[in-house]
């Protein structure tokens, strides 16, 4: 099956990018340019013009209604980072078994198997707190998970990673979690 992508500069995925009101005001205004200036005739088909500005702003009013608050990501975020191992841990396990996955802890490269619908995802989030996130950790998670048969790998830091690391995250299809992505697991918004 073929999955369409939208390009991130066209309107449309402009308008999603916007606050939902833009994508009504501009519906509206194709409905007064419409009533104005088309033959009665085809006002009904030119107010239809709007009609894709209607669809993009519910769209887009829905994705806000259920965006996270910015401060409650931050305070998560700030909590896990005084957070010790031991409570960290558990609050990941307890946010990945909230998802449907039977979660088995580990010790090395991975610090947890993750298992849902025939797959298995290795995470590491030991370093979770460190200010430099290098390579070395990817690198061993991405050599376990090979000889573990995993599908997918993950690592979880509150910290930005190198961009040496981020290249090889890429090139290895590692998910990176952080940030909002990582505030959102640990409030069970994911």
């Amino acid at each position: 099956m073929m999955k369409l992508k939208m390009s991130e500069k066209s309107v449309f995925a402009l308008l999603l990018r916007s606050p939902w009101w833009v994508s009504i005001a501009l519906m509206l205004a194709v409905a007064v340019a419409a009533r104005a200036f088309m033959p009665e005739a085809y006002v009904s088909v030119g107010v239809m013009g709007g009609f894709p500005f209607l669809v993009i702003g519910v769209i887009a009013a829905w994705r806000q209604w259920r965006a996270p608050n910015p401060q409650r990501m931050a305070e998560v975020l700030q909590g896990a980072g005084v957070m010790n191992w031991r409570d960290f841990s558990a609050r990941m396990e307890q946010a990945y078994a909230g998802q449907g996955f039977a979660v088995t802890r580990l010790n090395g490269a991975a610090d947890f198997s993750l298992k849902k619908a025939g797959r298995t995802t290795l995470v590491s989030c030991k370093r979770w707190k460190a200010a430099a996130q290098g390579v070395e950790g990817l690198r061993a998670l991405v050599d376990f998970g090979r000889t573990q048969d995993a599908t997918h790998c993950s690592y979880v830091s509150l910290g930005p990673l190198t961009g040496n690391a981020q290249a090889f995250a890429r090139q290895n299809a590692v998910q990176l979690v952080s940030g909002d992505g990582l505030a959102m697991l640990l409030s069970g918004k994911n």
